[in-house]
């Protein structure tokens, strides 16, 4: 059991102990500090009421932290848009739409079905940035809180329509052609994951005239799968997709910001290539510069350079791929993990623009899904990942590797990546689970197999595991 406090929001498992896991304590002490640090940026606004925007995936532990959450915010004197069941993505337009102080997301993302989160907001709909977190986690630590009086409490205002709205958004993008769309008849499975997106993409889908199969699309918790969109928890939509003869297949993380495809074959796409295709056709109509994680393949940047832009790479995580966007006036980037960020939108990972975007490239191309993924530069990646005890000094293991490898091509602003000529390892701990994450690339897949085990192994003899 385990609670994860971060810059990016606080995450946990359900039950258990406070302060060791996410109980219903920890989700009003956070909540409050959230809602504290608002009243404290928008202590201009003086007695006018803040107004925060909040919804929720499927997960089972929802509705529970949801009225947790809600109901803290109006202990504060704080208005909340209550969207109820909902997306990242659409918790992220929502806010500037509402003209709200912020927004809170719960959701875990892709971490299975005991997990549940926070996710916080700023009044762009963007993540906050690390001193903003660092503030709210101190404000946690100290118990800080000033509840309103019971003439001042805020109020609850319910709005289910904003599913629908971030539809009509998406269809209204100039580079979205829904009537192109609907001329090809396309045929596309759509994995769920049982959660939100099996509500909102079917529905984007069907109003661009595809002919939506519907797989795990009831949004009531039970994950079918774990919910990272990985290859090796999707045998059933690679399997469906072949007997149905579709076009492809798409798979969502629970909260609908990771985006995954399936070729016509039945073969992964590659969630690398998710973010490489939709730039590819951005790029070939509003050429420009690229963004994403050091995590991420280099493909991108390959893609990038064919359309005469200019890619570079951030930390992982989105408020960094977001900052480093707006500094070099990014076109489109996003993170290798599937996540799509399109400023002609919004600054936030969307899975919901970039399935529009992929299907408007489909209907431009005279090719399958799968000629389309053959067309790219082809890298392989190996994703691994250590378990982290108390015992392990992190930091310790990533300074001797840094200094076993000093001559070669080494980046430390996250983790540890070093660039081989032909091939690549990131090296870093991750900011959402108690883990080292061991990311590789290379020309084959064998390749960065044998990379990854071979730092897998200098890993754990470094830590002593």
């Amino acid at each position: 059991m385990t609670l994860i406090k971060s810059i990016s929001g606080i995450r946990g498992t359900i039950g258990g102990a406070v302060g060791d896991n996410l109980t219903p304590v920890d989700a009003v002490k956070f909540a409050s500090a959230y809602g504290s640090f608002l009243k404290i940026r928008h202590a201009s606004k003086g007695n006018e009421r803040l107004k925060v925007v909040i919804g929720r995936d499927a997960r089972i532990s929802g509705p529970m932290i949801h009225n947790l959450v809600m109901n803290t915010l109006v202990g504060l004197g704080i208005d909340v848009i209550d969207l109820g069941l909902s997306t990242t993505p659409t918790v992220e337009i929502a806010v500037p739409l509402e003209k709200a102080d912020g927004g809170i997301i719960l959701t875990a993302s892709h971490n299975p079905k005991q997990w549940n989160a926070l996710k916080l907001l700023n009044e762009k709909g963007e993540f906050l940035s690390g001193k903003e977190g660092e503030l709210i986690l101190e404000i946690a630590e100290n118990e800080a809180f000033d509840f309103s009086d019971v003439d001042n409490l805020g109020e609850v205002i319910e709005n289910n329509a904003y599913m629908d709205i971030h539809i009509d958004e998406v269809l209204e993008l100039p580079l979205v052609d829904a009537d192109l769309v609907k001329t090809k008849k396309f045929k596309v499975v759509v994995d769920g994951v049982n959660s939100s997106g099996g509500i909102i993409i079917p529905n984007l889908l069907e109003q661009m005239g595809v002919e939506v199969v519907k797989l795990y699309c009831e949004p009531n918790g039970h994950f079918p799968h774990n919910p990272e969109p990985l290859k090796e928890h999707l045998g059933d939509i690679c399997k469906l997709v072949v007997e149905e003869k579709a076009d492809f297949g798409i798979v969502v993380d629970p909260d609908v910001d990771r985006l995954a495809f399936i070729s016509n074959d039945g073969e992964m796409f590659g969630e690398e290539y998710t973010l490489v295709a939709v730039a590819d056709y951005v790029l070939s109509k509003t050429p420009g510069n690229t963004v994403s994680n050091m995590s991420s393949s280099r493909a991108l940047r390959d893609i990038t350079e064919k359309h005469g832009g200019k890619y570079q790479a951030s930390a992982v995580g989105e408020v960094n791929v977001v900052e480093l966007m707006k500094k070099t006036n990014a076109i489109i980037g996003g993170e290798g993990n599937g996540g799509i960020i399109y400023p002609s939108s919004h600054y936030g990972r969307d899975s919901m623009v970039g399935v529009a975007l992929f299907l408007t490239y489909l209907a431009n191309q005279d090719k399958t899904v799968a000629e389309i993924r053959a067309s790219y530069p082809q890298y392989y990646m190996s994703k691994n990942k250590i378990e982290l005890t108390p015992q392990i000094d992190v930091d310790n293991v990533l300074a001797t590797l840094t200094e076993k490898y000093k001559s070669e091509n080494i980046t430390t602003i996250d983790g540890v990546k070093i660039d081989f000529p032909t091939e690549w390892v990131h090296l870093r701990k991750s900011n959402t689970e108690p883990i080292i994450r061991i990311y590789t690339e290379a020309p084959t897949q064998s390749e960065a197999d044998i990379l990854a085990e071979r730092f897998v192994k200098e890993l754990k003899e470094i830590a002593g595991i």
